[in-house]
C-alpha cells in the first residue's frame, strides 16, 4: 500500500512538472516592451525602453513569425509548420493551437474586428479566425499572399510572387478590388489622413527595387515613387513621421507624410524591420543579431538578440 501511494505521489509530481514546463517567462501586463522575433535559432527576446532584456522565450519549433493578439496574447507561426500556437503573455501559458496547414507566410490582428488574418503560400488563401483561434472564413487569393495591412474596414494583401494587390472586406471577407503592382512587393503603410497606400519591395533577380511606390487607395492608381535604395521593405508610422528600412542598403529613412526625406542613417547588417517604441525608433539587424535603439537621429543603444531578428513587436502600456 505504501509503495502504491509513493508511486501515485511520484506520478502527481511528474504531472505538475510537465505542466509547469509548458510555459514561457511571464510578461507583466503593465510592462511596455519591444520584442524581437528571431528566426535563425527561433526565440523571442523582450526589451524595455532602456534596451534591457526583460524576458527570453526559447522556441522549440521553427517559428518564422509572430503577431500580438490584443494586449495579452501572442500568435506564433511557421512556414514549415502545420500549426500556429497562441500564448498568453501574462502567464506564458499555451492557450490554443490553430490548424493552419503548411505554408503560413504572415499573420495580422485587426483590433477593430478582433479578427486574426493568416496568409498561406501553399494554398494561396487568406483565412480569418477569432481571437481564440476559431476558424471563420477563407478566401482564395493569388500567388504567395504575404504582407497585410488593415484600414477603414479594408484588408490590403500583397501577393508576393505575383503582380496583384488584393483588397478584402474585413467584415465579409469579400474581394473588393485588385491592383497592379510590381512582383516581389513587400511592406505596406498608409499615411495618416491621406488617400494613399505606400508599397515597398525587394525587386526581382538582377533588378532590385529602389523605390517606395505610392497608390491612391480610392482607385488603385499609381501616383508617384519615392527613391529609397535599396530594397525598402519595412515601415513604421507615428504621428506625421514614417520610418522606412531598406535592407539592401542598410539604410533607415525617416520621411514626412508627403514623402519628403527628413533624414537617413546607415544602420545594422541586413535590417528587415523597424518600429516606433514610445519616443524611440528600433531597427532589427538580421545578420548582426542585434536591435538598435535610435534617438535624435543617432544610435543610442545596441542590444544583442537571438540569431536572426526578423520581426519587431511593440506593446506600450
Amino acid at each position: 500500500m505504501k509503495r502504491a501511494h509513493f508511486m501515485l505521489f511520484s506520478l502527481f509530481i511528474l504531472l505538475l512538472t510537465g505542466c509547469s514546463d509548458d510555459r514561457f517567462d511571464r510578461i507583466d501586463p503593465h510592462q511596455s516592451f519591444v520584442a524581437s522575433v528571431n528566426t535563425l535559432e527561433p526565440s523571442i527576446t523582450f526589451f524595455d525602453q532602456s534596451a534591457n532584456e526583460i524576458a527570453l522565450w526559447p522556441l522549440e519549433k521553427a517559428y518564422t513569425g509572430a503577431v500580438l493578439v490584443g494586449n495579452d496574447a501572442i500568435l506564433l507561426y511557421g512556414h514549415q509548420l502545420a500549426e500556429a500556437s497562441l500564448y498568453e503573455l501574462s502567464t506564458g501559458k499555451h492557450m490554443q493551437t490553430i490548424n493552419t496547414g503548411l505554408g503560413v507566410t504572415n499573420a495580422y490582428f485587426d483590433e477593430q474586428t478582433e479578427k486574426i488574418f493568416i496568409t498561406n503560400s501553399k494554398t494561396n488563401e487568406l483565412t480569418s479566425y477569432t481571437m481564440k483561434g476559431k476558424l471563420q472564413h477563407t478566401v482564395k487569393l493569388h500567388n504567395y499572399p504575404m504582407s497585410m495591412l488593415v484600414s477603414d474596414g479594408k484588408l490590403y494583401v500583397i501577393n508576393y510572387k505575383d503582380t496583384i494587390l488584393s483588397v478584402i472586406s474585413t467584415e465579409t471577407m469579400a474581394l473588393l478590388d485588385e491592383w497592379d503592382i510590381p512582383t516581389s512587393s513587400h511592406g505596406l503603410v498608409i499615411p495618416n489622413g491621406r488617400d494613399e497606400l505606400w508599397v515597398g519591395g525587394h525587386g526581382e533577380g538582377s533588378s532590385p527595387n529602389q523605390t517606395v511606390d505610392i497608390y491612391a487607395r480610392s482607385t488603385g492608381e499609381k501616383l508617384k515613387e519615392i527613391p529609397m535604395p535599396l530594397m525598402p521593405v519595412g515601415f513604421s508610422q507615428k504621428n506625421n513621421e514614417i520610418a522606412v528600412v531598406s535592407h539592401g542598403g542598410n539604410i533607415l529613412y525617416v520621411v514626412n507624410e508627403d514623402g519628403t526625406i527628413k533624414w537617413q542613417l546607415e544602420i545594422g547588417a541586413n535590417p528587415f524591420a523597424v518600429a516606433h517604441f514610445k519616443d524611440t525608433l528600433v531597427v532589427a539587424g538580421y545578420d548582426d543579431h542585434a536591435i538598435y535603439f535610435i534617438n535624435n537621429k543617432s544610435i543610442e543603444k545596441k542590444a544583442q538578440t537571438g540569431k536572426g531578428p526578423f520581426h519587431l513587436l511593440v506593446r506600450e502600456g
